[in-house]
């Protein structure tokens, strides 16, 4: 079978030329490159990535195609997949179509085989940037200028592209393997395991680009959920009479979210706040403190980073281009909500991965607790946001 020719072109002139796989055409976005080994299925499907064309490092991908059950959203909000080789033969019990035809079904335009480590090592050198991939044009220069000519991520609420248009309910837990089925086959069984006594608890949860496992893990304490709008202003959300209220990750500059720093502004010292991720760099600016963005994001399931309080170290799993300018917070107070401190740093770069309120209820991450892919070294998050709701 003849394989359709494609090429990438990012906007300093770097050009990669490979093979199309997935949706033929064009499409353009700022290229990050991702460090997880397994979990594909899920980075296609976290609207974090909205905006974004994203490189795998691992170099075999799809090799245990795609289920829906492990989607993080309903729908992929990536621009463009890049993989070294995708695995045209997947192999596993639970797979219900390969990489290529899900990336087809999705309309999503995918390049493969060109040398991933090296696009790696050039973000990695000259920094995250705007990138064309494309089935369509074959020509470098008209590649690059299109590329040049692509917006980047710095000023864009991308917010409004991903969130709901109006609140529902989630019910779902966890799943887990359970016991083999007479054929000796794996099946998937719901948690049933409680973590934690969140019984009755009535939690809000702001969609910013809200991951199923969010929702999955809170779910896991018998929590009442209700995913709201970004754009739900917060009197509203107060009438409702929740016990907490969570800032989801979500894709974008946090500072031109206006809406959801109000809302986060008029919601701290009166409900329990916990913010992940996107959540994390918004509720840092309502308390006073800037946020920045860095050369090349964290995205991947190998981010160390210790607990301030205890000098643990976790392994994360990230997905973040914008960061919490440490030395905006260094003073440890802000005018409007009293004490805050850093709580977490990551320790490749030093970065602040979370902070907390000591005078009132509110603290964040800026890495994924709920995992999805990735370790479950920080899944003990949940238990904090459970115990202050307890105790407001």
């Amino acid at each position: 079978m003849k394989m359709k020719k494609a090429i990438l072109a990012l906007s300093d002139g770097k050009v990669f030329e490979g093979i199309s796989f997935g949706a033929e055409g064009e499409t353009s976005g700022e290229a990050v490159f991702n460090t997880s080994i397994t979990g594909y299925q899920e980075i296609l499907t976290d609207p974090s990535y909205k905006g974004q064309i994203v490189n795998m490092t691992y170099p075999l991908i799809g090799n245990y195609g795609i289920c829906e059950r492990d989607y993080e959203s309903i729908n992929p909000y990536l621009e463009g997949f890049i993989v070294r080789e995708c695995s045209p033969y997947p192999s596993n019990w639970r797979s219900q179509m390969s990489l290529d035809e899900f990336l087809k079904s999705k309309e999503i335009v995918g390049i493969q085989g060109i040398d991933t480590r090296a696009l790696t090592n050039h973000i990695r050198d000259y920094g995250e940037q705007q990138g064309v991939i494309s089935t369509i044009d074959m020509e470098h220069q008209s590649l690059v200028s299109k590329a040049k000519r692509t917006p980047g991520l710095v000023g864009k609420d991308l917010v409004k592209e991903v969130t709901c248009q109006k609140a529902y309910k989630w019910e779902e837990k966890e799943t887990t393997f359970g016991t083999k089925n007479g054929n000796g086959q794996g099946q998937l069984s719901k948690n049933k395991q409680r973590q934690g006594k969140g019984e009755g608890f009535k939690v809000i949860v702001y969609d910013c680009g809200v991951k199923h496992n969010i929702l999955r893990k809170l779910k896991n304490y018998d929590c009442d959920i209700t995913i709201v709008p970004a754009e739900l202003n917060a009197k509203e959300v107060l009438s409702l009479e929740p016990d907490g209220i969570v800032i989801s990750n979500g894709p974008g500059d946090p500072a031109a979210v206006l809406y959801m720093l109000e809302n986060a502004s008029n919601i701290i010292g009166n409900k329990p706040l916990m913010g992940i991720c996107l959540g994390h760099q918004i509720l840092a600016i309502a308390l006073g403190y800037k946020t920045y963005k860095l050369k090349f994001g964290h995205h991947g399931g190998n981010q160390p980073v210790m607990d301030l309080s205890t000098n643990k170290v976790e392994i994360t799993a990230q997905n973040h281009c914008f960061a919490v300018d440490g030395e905006s917070v260094k003073n440890g107070q802000s005018k409007r909500f009293g004490k805050v401190e850093i709580t977490h740093i990551n320790l490749n770069d030093k970065s602040v991965e979370g902070l907390r309120c000591l005078d009132v209820p509110a603290f964040a991450v800026q890495y994924h607790p709920e995992a999805s892919p990735g370790p479950h070294d920080s899944s003990y998050i949940f238990d904090k946001f459970i115990e202050l709701m307890k105790f407001d």
